[in-house]
């Protein structure tokens, strides 16, 4: 049987990246897999893509600010698969800035979708699970541990992103409610997140920011956003039914050296 046979998964940010290999490796093990993105166009092309793969996916479109449309996204998967069993927080920015660069705008809209929207997706999301237990994965980075002066908002949004998570997690299995709750942070990994982060800054800064990355990075490289996308399974799998409030660290062995 395959690891997430009959299960019903929602994954927001779906459309490319990390939350498309994510939504692929979970419908590969037989995850019945609602994508949600804001971006309509992109989210409808990539199920899609998958639903040509022979692979059970549907779409809705999703912002992760609005309350009102976490509750559609949440009915949208329950029609679809009958139920909410894996739940996986991937949709965020990161927009490039200093302490002294940041503006407020670009620090609200950076906590709005990547803090916020966690919140409203890991607390709606053990409403849905409450009675029959599940797994919430939020992806949180390497940025959640480190001070990168060059991603000070998202420094502070993913840093909030693990504790939040942790707390939630602790409730959870305090309650007795069965639902796991874990991060996993990525390290550097090629998505166009990381590209078009970069392509804001000047040329010679972004070289020398993705130089600096190589040479921190035991591995050498980049991550692949599939090698990601697998950490994301082992969680919701019933292989890691004695993980939660784990911080996941999938970063070529960056923050170890």
């Amino acid at each position: 049987m395959k690891r997430l046979q009959n299960k019903s998964c929602l994954v927001t940010g779906a459309a490319n990246g990390i939350g498309l290999e994510t939504a692929r490796r979970l419908a590969e093990e037989g995850g019945q897999v609602m994508l949600s993105d804001i971006s309509a166009e992109q989210g409808q092309a990539a199920a899609a893509q998958l639903r040509e793969a022979g692979l059970q996916v549907s779409f809705i479109q999703h912002d992760v600010t609005s309350r009102e449309q976490w509750e559609a996204a949440i009915q949208a998967t329950v029609a679809f698969g009958s139920a909410l069993d894996v739940l996986v927080n991937n949709a965020g920015i990161g927009l490039t800035g200093s302490i002294e660069t940041c503006t407020a705008d670009e620090w609200r809209r950076t906590q709005a979708i990547n803090v916020d929207g966690v919140f409203h997706g890991t607390q709606l999301g053990i409403a849905a699970m409450q009675g029959k237990g599940g797994s919430i994965i939020n992806l949180a980075s390497i940025e959640g541990f480190l001070g990168e002066p060059l991603a000070f908002a998202y420094n502070a949004s993913k840093g909030a992103v693990r504790i939040l998570s942790k707390s939630a997690a602790v409730h959870c299995a305090r309650e007795g409610y069965g639902i796991r709750i874990n991060c996993v942070c990525p390290g550097f990994v090629e998505t166009p997140l990381v590209v078009n982060a970069l392509s804001k800054l000047p040329k010679e800064h972004a070289e020398a920011f993705y130089n600096k990355v190589i040479s921190r990075t035991p591995m050498g490289r980049l991550a692949q956003p599939r090698e990601i996308a697998n950490m994301v399974l082992f969680l919701a799998s019933d292989e890691a039914s004695y993980i939660t409030g784990a911080d996941m660290l999938v970063d070529g062995g960056l923050t170890a050296s």
